[in-house]
């Protein structure tokens, strides 16, 4: 009797587990599953590595109205936030540089270039604070940063080019670059461009091998190296177009590689911001796991990173005019906020109208940008993007606003996350080539309108020919839910398509209020498609719950 009992015991059990699983996906629950379809940890995200909230900073506060910065009075005040901007610089330790309620007016640049400074509004409401720029950067002094960059548009005649709409029209410097709030540290490269201006890496260590998704890797001497720096690991591809880091990073998928994957071998073609937590002898263990595999021959390095650390701008609505759109790539520079070299720093509280880019950014890691409200007339070319950079989190984006890259994932772009955001108009979930890898797009809702055709192309992916594919593998859609807007009078699937040079992609959970099939190519590991993860909503959340609690 009581063997019965436990065979009807061991029984009820099996079939509870066997239910649990029906409902989570094998690629994070079945071990054959997992050895077989590699999955990133993406939960080292985000500011202090997704383990701390945004700090709500405290220290010596400067009152910009001191300095002459008198919101609601029609006048520009751009030199007198300068004035206080150069104060708060001269302040030890953490610096809050306090902005009025009500409006004011910026029509020049404001550089942040330090530490420990957070620039704070009053809130984003009635009684918060409003930025408005008249007129957008085109009409400011060309910064000194771009003059690579410029020089780069004239030499290769960077042009939009558009026969059926009578344009022809050189690129504009601000088409993905710069902002009216910029960080930086002044004297260095915001990216690289042209050969001339390339100078020797100060190099700490060379790195002979590691493996992908691991935490230690080793190096041929030690001695330059200190427990707790932040340097960035460059690796390069030596070996021309056959590169077997090519290989690496595509994991030997059927699609075109661009030329610039092995026309520039001094330049890295996979860098990863990186914390040392420890060194024994030649073995360095850093915070957060390798995107690939370090071999010998891609002369990998750790090289000085410089960067501003806890860096906040928060509480704040910026404000454009409305104006006609010219053309892609053009645009005048109507951009709210570009950070560049940034470390565990963050952007919270922002509500952005009528910008050409909302956010942009370049060099940066372990940032937070965080509920950021995006609208307005205006086409915009991107709200919040990725570009350049490393474990970023970018959490309840709500675009509200026609984009023509809502959510965007660019060059060199590597284990980022898009967690909980909702896409209002055309979406598209925009990976936009350029040895971009292992990014995720977590928890995402979008509102669309099929094609006649009953398609849509949700995966489309941008970018130049030369960057191509569109990604790199492993990159991972988790639990996207996709809104019909109107009435469907059909029952047959809608696809959802516009990815054929993704290699590798996880996509689980694509569900909405209509059936869907998926095309995206090649080699994608699909599954969970028309069921919602109700126990587990967000990848990132989960891997990160299940990290610290180890």
């Amino acid at each position: 009797m009581k063997l019965k009992k436990t065979l009807l015991l061991v029984s009820i059990l099996s079939f509870g587990c066997s239910l649990l699983a029906q409902k989570i996906p094998k690629i994070i629950s079945d071990k054959e599953t997992i050895n077989q379809n590699y999955m990133p940890d993406f939960s080292y995200a985000g500011y202090q590595s997704g383990e701390k909230e945004i700090p709500n900073t405290t220290g010596a506060i400067i009152l910009a109205t001191d300095f002459g910065v008198i919101a609601n009075d029609d006048l520009d005040d751009s030199k007198n936030l300068i004035k206080a901007i150069n104060a708060a610089n001269k302040v030890e330790g953490n610096v809050i540089l306090q902005l009025p309620v009500g409006k004011i007016i910026i029509s020049e640049i404001i550089y942040i270039e330090r530490s420990n400074f957070v620039l704070r509004g009053a809130g984003t409401g009635k009684m918060g604070t409003e930025i408005y720029f008249p007129r957008p950067l085109m009409y400011v002094k060309d910064p000194e940063d771009l003059q690579e960059l410029r020089e780069y548009l004239i030499k290769f005649d960077k042009r939009q080019r558009e026969k059926e709409h009578n344009i022809d029209l050189a690129f504009s410097q601000y088409a993905w670059t710069g902002g009216f709030i910029w960080t930086r540290v002044p004297g260095v490269r915001v990216k690289s461009y042209l050969q001339e201006y390339e100078k020797p890496y100060n190099v700490f260590a060379s790195v002979r091998k590691g493996k992908k998704g691991e935490f230690t890797f080793e190096v041929e001497d030690a001695s330059k190296l200190k427990t707790g720096a932040v340097l960035v690991l460059q690796i390069f591809n030596k070996d021309g177009e056959k590169g077997e880091i090519i290989s690496e990073l595509y994991q030997g998928a059927n699609v075109k590689i661009g030329s610039h994957h092995w026309m520039f071998p001094d330049l890295p073609l996979v860098t990863q911001q990186v914390e040392i937590t420890s060194i024994k002898k030649n073995k360095i263990t850093i915070k957060s796991p390798l995107t690939i595999d370090i071999k010998p021959n891609y002369k990998a390095q750790l090289a000085e990173w410089k960067h501003l650390k806890e860096v906040g701008i928060e509480h704040l609505k910026l404000t454009f005019p409305a104006s006609p759109r010219v053309a892609h790539h053009v645009e005048p520079g109507n951009n709210g906020i570009y950070l560049t070299r940034v470390f565990n720093s963050w952007v919270h509280n922002i509500v952005i109208e009528n910008a050409d880019s909302g956010v942009l950014t370049e060099e940066i890691a372990n940032v937070t940008i965080k509920n950021i409200t995006t609208q307005g007339t205006n086409l915009a070319h991107y709200t919040v993007a990725m570009a350049g950079v490393h474990n970023v989190l970018a959490e309840n984006i709500k675009v509200y606003n026609n984009a023509v890259h809502p959510l965007s994932f660019n060059t060199f772009s590597t284990k980022n996350v898009y967690l909980n955001c909702e896409v209002f108009v055309n979406p598209v979930l925009d990976q936009h080539s350029g040895a971009n890898h292992q990014n995720l797009f977590d928890n995402i809702k979008v509102h669309l309108t099929p094609n006649q055709d009953k398609s849509y192309p949700l995966f489309a992916g941008g970018g130049a020919g030369y960057w191509k594919p569109s990604h790199g593998a492993f990159s991972t859609f988790w639990n996207i839910e996709v809104s019909i807007l109107g009435n469907m009078n059909f029952s047959e699937p809608i696809l959802l398509n516009g990815m054929d040079d993704g290699p590798f992609a996880r996509i689980i959970g694509v569900h909405g209020n209509h059936p869907f099939t998926i095309n995206y190519e090649p080699n994608s590991y699909i599954e969970f498609t028309n069921k919602e993860l109700k126990e587990i909503p967000s990848l990132y959340q989960y891997q990160l719950k299940n990290r610290l609690h180890k």
